[in-house]
């Protein structure tokens, strides 16, 4: 378990993280999410005691992690995939982890074969692609075989088959009671992936429940049905007070159910090829909480606005 306690870091004049309290419980996969700056990272730094709070605490097992006598054995955590001694191969960096940690050696072995990198654990890390280094990372995290894991958008240059394996993995790594708190901007990837989510902004908690709950509290639903009698069904959606819109060949309305569109159809005697309850997703429900909390907004370019910023002239 992850606790923090009224968490506040200051640099200089700009408080990064402000009053943070929340709990990363065992069981689930827990995601952390927040626009750049929001303080996600020196958040993560202060759990793992790299970054000293300027008040509040941060606990690991009801303990600060700095007090743990074997460390990797307490937390696994991959902050930065590429911060590694380049010159070193795969298994001469997990080796070095294991013996610091008092770890037995067999676990090298182990981790590379976890990570599917048993095939190049004498290549030296300068030569990994980002997608490997993360592998590698993961595989560090995991040589103590700890009960609590960090990740720090772990995803971050996988191919597919990559980012299908690493959701799998943090799902099962829940399923068998470890705590998994993970960090990232795939929002698609973590309303697959996350059964929990923490949102901060400008470093202040914005949200702290379930991915459902949260989907549905910070988007609308609307319902879209398709009708080769479209006109004649919106106009009888009007009658009854109800407009609608088109959107990509559907009428769209809301704050009326699915069955009502249903039964109204049936008593005109309207054709219904196509009805649905749309629900805005993860993505959509995090741009409308965090609107207000990001540090720097750019404009879409448009057709009509001349070409893109460094296009061709």
């Amino acid at each position: 378990m992850i606790e923090a306690r009224g968490l506040t870091k200051v640099y200089g004049s700009k408080k990064a993280v402000d009053d943070l309290s929340f709990t990363v419980s065992p069981g689930i996969v827990t995601g952390f999410l927040g626009p750049n700056g929001a303080g996600k990272s020196t958040t993560m730094r202060m759990i793992l005691g790299l970054d000293r709070p300027t008040s509040g605490q941060a606990l690991v097992n009801g303990q600060p992690y700095t007090a743990a006598k074997v460390p990797l054995r307490e937390v696994g955590a991959l902050l930065d995939a590429k911060d590694v001694h380049g010159g070193r191969t795969a298994r001469a960096h997990l080796t070095v982890l294991a013996l610091s940690n008092g770890l037995p050696k067999r676990r090298v072995d182990e981790v590379l074969e976890l990570t599917g990198l048993t095939g190049v654990a004498k290549k030296r890390i300068r030569g990994f692609s980002l997608g490997m280094s993360q592998r590698l990372g993961i595989a560090a995290a995991m040589l103590g075989d700890p009960d609590v894991l960090m990740f720090d958008e772990p995803v971050n240059g996988l191919d597919p088959e990559g980012i299908l394996w690493i959701r799998n993995f943090m799902r099962s790594l829940a399923a068998g009671g470890r705590t998994v708190f993970v960090s990232s901007h795939l929002m698609s990837e973590m309303a697959l992936t996350a059964d929990h989510l923490i949102v901060i902004g400008r470093g202040k908690l914005l949200a702290d429940m379930g991915t459902k709950d949260f989907i549905a509290q910070n988007s609308a639903t609307t319902v879209r049905v398709r009708s080769p009698q479209a006109d004649q069904l919106a106009r009888a959606l009007a009658e009854r007070g109800t407009q609608t819109r088109q959107v990509d060949g559907y009428l769209e309305l809301s704050g009326v159910a699915t069955d009502q569109v249903g039964d109204l159809a049936a008593s005109r005697g309207i054709t219904i090829h196509e009805l649905f309850q749309q629900r805005s997703s993860l993505e959509e429900a995090f741009m409308e909480l965090t609107r207000d909390s990001v540090e720097y907004h750019a404009e879409v370019p448009t057709a009509a606005s001349g070409s893109v910023p460094g296009g061709a002239a």
